[in-house]
């Protein structure tokens, strides 16, 4: 004879399916209508943006990362109730009900956030575009085009290396947190070309946990259910202002990662201080350069070739630094095995996932739409758009 649930467990089961029927509705609403482009931008337009700009507001208040207090909570807590799902597994007798009850409790929270993501920042996903609002044509590059374009940005580069602030080693130097508050002030008159980016920026926050983040190879976050902008600070210091115009752009609703790639150079390449002009004019050149190594080798080799030694020394300084992110020396040969794999399999893990999101958001190039912002670049700074 089967037996009856109690009365206790029907109203369980009830607050369960009620928990979860919310965000569920909400989810399959946002898939259904995201190929709806003007439900989506209206969304983004007088929801998304208004909620994230309070969020940013509220959290601003905080001298440290909402984001990274709320991620390190959130591991803490998974891992807590993991170690307690697996002991009271040792102890139930109904081992799927309780196994099903913990799972339940990260999932339902899980839900929820996903839900809010995806209506907090998925839509500007699928709705216009900064380069599409801002009139840009979009129809690929001259090969003519590129290389006249790297030629000015290493033109550019080589003018502002010596200007930047260095030790006696040669790397650039500079206070960090003066980077991050200057950050907001490269975007000034920059929304009389670009009316799109017109918003109210709070200043990039440094990462507490900057050495981890850039074990995983990333430079910055932003975080839209804090409206926060994270900045590893950890990374060789004159790429900094490029990285902390490049998450401002998110706060000002650049959603494609190329796109806001280009929007950092412009904000750095118009500011007065030689270390943001250095670092938008590396940024840019950095892209410029290994599209045209692609596209003509020769080009590549002469633009390359004009380099000053100080452009050299950092390029050199950068490649170095991470590729020092994938080895560690703690004089245990195995301990440094197993880190290095560990390391290896979680920044590769973090690359694919991330990846798989990009694509799943209209970013067909994946990750490497970080390149795709060669043609912004060559539209607004060459000589020849091919059009």
């Amino acid at each position: 004879m089967r037996k009856r649930r109690s009365p206790e467990a029907n109203i369980r089961l009830a607050v369960i399916l009620a928990e979860c029927a919310f965000p569920v509705v909400l989810l399959v609403l946002f898939y259904a209508l995201r190929a709806n482009k003007d439900f989506m931008a209206r969304t983004q337009a007088g929801f998304a943006e208004p909620v994230r700009g309070f969020l940013g507001k509220t959290s601003s208040v905080l001298p440290f990362s909402l984001m990274e207090l709320l991620c390190a909570a959130a591991v803490i807590w998974v891992l807590y109730t993991l170690i307690r799902m697996i002991a009271a597994l040792f102890h139930e007798r109904d081992k799927l009900k309780t196994l099903l009850s913990r799972l339940l409790k990260i999932a339902i929270p899980a839900l929820y956030i996903w839900c809010a993501f995806c209506w907090l920042w998925n839509v500007g996903y699928h709705a216009p575009g900064f380069a599409e609002k801002s009139g840009f044509a979009n129809n690929g590059v001259s090969v003519i085009g590129l290389s006249d374009t790297a030629r000015l940005f290493a033109e550019k580069a080589n003018e502002y290396a010596p200007l930047v602030a260095r030790d006696a080693d040669g790397y650039v130097i500079g206070d960090t947190r003066l980077f991050l508050s200057s950050a907001v002030n490269a975007y000034d008159g920059l929304a009389q070309d670009f009316p799109c980016l017109a918003a109210q920026l709070r200043k990039p926050k440094p990462m507490l946990f900057s050495r981890l983040m850039s074990r995983t190879g990333y430079t910055g976050v932003y975080f839209a259910l804090t409206g926060e902008s994270n900045v590893n600070t950890h990374v060789p210091r004159y790429t900094i202002p490029s990285t902390a115009t490049h998450e401002l752009a998110h706060q000002c609703g650049v959603f494609y990662e190329a796109e806001a790639n280009f929007v950092a150079v412009v904000a750095c390449v118009r500011s007065e201080d030689p270390a943001f002009a250095y670092s938008g004019y590396m940024l840019g050149l950095s892209h410029l350069l290994n599209a045209l190594y692609e596209a003509d080798r020769d080009a590549w080799q002469e633009v390359y070739g004009t380099l000053c030694p100080q452009i050299l020394f950092d390029r050199a300084q950068s490649h170095e630094y991470w590729r020092s992110q994938e080895t560690f020396d703690t004089g245990i040969r195995q301990l440094d095995r197993f880190l290095e794999f560990l390391t290896n399999k979680t920044s590769g893990a973090v690359t694919s996932v991330y990846d798989s999101y990009l694509r799943s958001n209209n970013q067909e190039l994946g990750v490497r739409s970080y390149g795709a912002c060669v043609d912004l670049l060559v539209e607004y700074f060459g000589k020849d758009t091919n059009r």
